[in-house]
């Protein structure tokens, strides 16, 4: 596997240090709202990641924090605590906050196909290791308490920015205008390991500490967090660009103070998700989520697609025509998996199928290149020298990594017209099509209208016809007929 490393600024061999075992950390949501669609990108493609590491033959455990204490609204020392502007917003208590915005974190991830982790774990719950690696912090020299806080001393460090090929905007976060400046620091750069004292004084979570009663800062947690579940040694780390300065910077600092060793050795990092505004930002108020594009009518696995035809070191810009036309590919990909034909008496020609693992795997390894991934797929169904049972065997293997779900959408589509079938006058058989990415109880509906029409019209009812085509009609059915059936699709 080739991967660029953001620490190094280069695309290098990825090399577990344990032989074939990965310990693979990801930066997990600050559940005080639903994610956006931006966030998610970022899931979608370490879930790419993850997978496609399983699929060369690591043994992958994966680790993810979710954040319910300690994230303020500047990303660095300053402002309000992002769950308690959650819980104010809401009415709620902060925890009945931090549940409801992980849970709905979670079904997004379902929705869209990404594995949950092999652990996750809320930040509240690592109170005892915040307090353990800060006490050692202070003891090595590397922490000073001022001001009723515990900050972490930059001045210690040989080099402090460690990404710094990212453009301004991106290391930004954290040191916009208005952000006050916190008198206590010895250095601008150095940050909060734990407050007792900060601008607002309801901060609804707090712990006993040798320092006083407080809460962790952000950036301790995955630190600690990761030490937790994977020992000392992290082979890769993710998250969205975002997050590399001022987290990512800090959790490095903090962690290899801690440590004395090198912690990380490789950083991968998935760009922005923009509009035509910008980056998309919860901060800006409106924000797209995938319960708002399935209100759309669109399949959340259309926007997966729609991450997997660009590279995750390239900001991809979203747009409801782009998603237009990346819900037509999905729906003609579907329709195209569906017209092979299964026979369960016949087993997939492995040879023949080997070639195209071999082309997919060299994608999946050139530094994650899932559009090249994607074209295998097209490889597979254009390809004169695999049969159906083959290429089935072939989408479903590469559905490890890509996670689109086509077999299984091609075999709804396959059931949905078998099962509606009825027989009309003459020969032949009465056949309804409809949107590949039609759910279930949807098809099921409107192939059931379909066919009592047909009936309706074969024994000259043409007022009940009439009746089923207007219900159609307002149920935003556009039925097109032809001599052999119907097929309908959305207005």
């Amino acid at each position: 596997m080739q991967l660029y490393n953001s620490l190094t600024h280069q695309k290098e061999t990825f090399k577990p240090r344990f032989g074939n075992d990965v310990s693979m950390y990801t930066c997990g949501p600050t559940v005080y709202h639903f994610a956006h669609i931006g966030n998610l990108r970022s899931y979608i493609m370490e879930d790419v990641l993850e997978k496609a590491l399983r699929y060369e033959g690591y043994n992958v455990k994966r680790v993810m924090n979710i954040t319910d204490v300690g994230h303020l609204a500047s990303d660095a020392d300053t402002g309000e605590d992002k769950m308690l502007k959650g819980a104010k917003r809401e009415n709620k208590t902060v925890m009945q906050i931090a549940q409801f915005y992980t849970d709905a974190f979670f079904a997004d991830c379902r929705k869209l196909n990404i594995k949950t982790p092999d652990v996750v774990e809320p930040a509240t719950n690592c109170i005892d290791e915040y307090i353990d690696m800060i006490e050692k912090l202070l003891e090595k020299g590397y922490a000073y308490l001022a001001g009723g806080n515990i900050y972490f001393d930059t001045s210690k460090l040989n080099k402090y920015y460690v990404f710094n090929d990212h453009d301004e905007e991106d290391l930004a976060v954290g040191v916009r205008d208005d952000v006050e400046a916190d008198d206590n620091k010895r250095n601008k750069a150095d940050f909060v390991l734990w407050f007792t004292k900060s601008k607002f004084e309801d901060q609804a979570l707090k712990w006993d500490s040798p320092w006083g009663v407080g809460y962790p800062g952000w950036h301790i947690e995955c630190s600690c967090i990761s030490k937790k579940h994977l020992g000392e040694y992290l082979d890769l780390h993710c998250g969205g660009i975002d997050n590399a300065f001022p987290h990512h910077t800090n959790e490095i600092d903090q962690s290899e103070a801690y440590l004395g060793h090198e912690w990380c050795s490789t950083w991968f990092h998935v760009h922005h998700l923009n509009t035509a505004g910008g980056k998309m930002s919860k901060s800006k108020g409106e924000f797209l989520t995938v319960s708002l594009l399935e209100e759309k009518g669109y399949n959340p696995l259309a926007y997966r697609l729609f991450c997997l035809q660009s590279h995750y070191r390239q900001n991809l810009v979203f747009s409801w025509e782009n998603l237009d036309n990346a819900a037509g590919t999905y729906s003609k990909l579907v329709n195209r998996v569906a017209a092979l034909k299964p026979d369960d008496s016949k087993q997939p020609n492995l040879e023949a199928a080997k070639p195209y693992q071999e082309k997919f795997l060299k994608a999946l390894t050139n530094d994650l290149n899932t559009s090249l991934a994607i074209t295998s797929v097209y490889d597979v169904l254009k390809a004169r020298d695999l049969d159906s049972v083959t290429k089935l065997y072939l989408l479903g293997d590469f559905d490890r990594v890509l996670s689109l779900g086509l077999v299984e959408a091609a075999a709804k589509v396959r059931a949905a017209n078998a099962t509606a079938t009825a027989k009309p006058a003459g020969s032949g058989e009465y056949t309804i099509a409809g949107p590949a990415d039609a759910s279930e109880e949807e098809a099921a509906k409107v192939t059931a209208l379909l066919t009592a029409r047909y009936e309706a019209r074969k024994a000259k009812n043409w007022a009940e016809s009439d009746r089923i085509r207007d219900e159609l009609a307002a149920m935003g059915v556009v039925v097109k007929d032809s001599k052999d059936g119907a097929v309908w699709s959305r207005a």
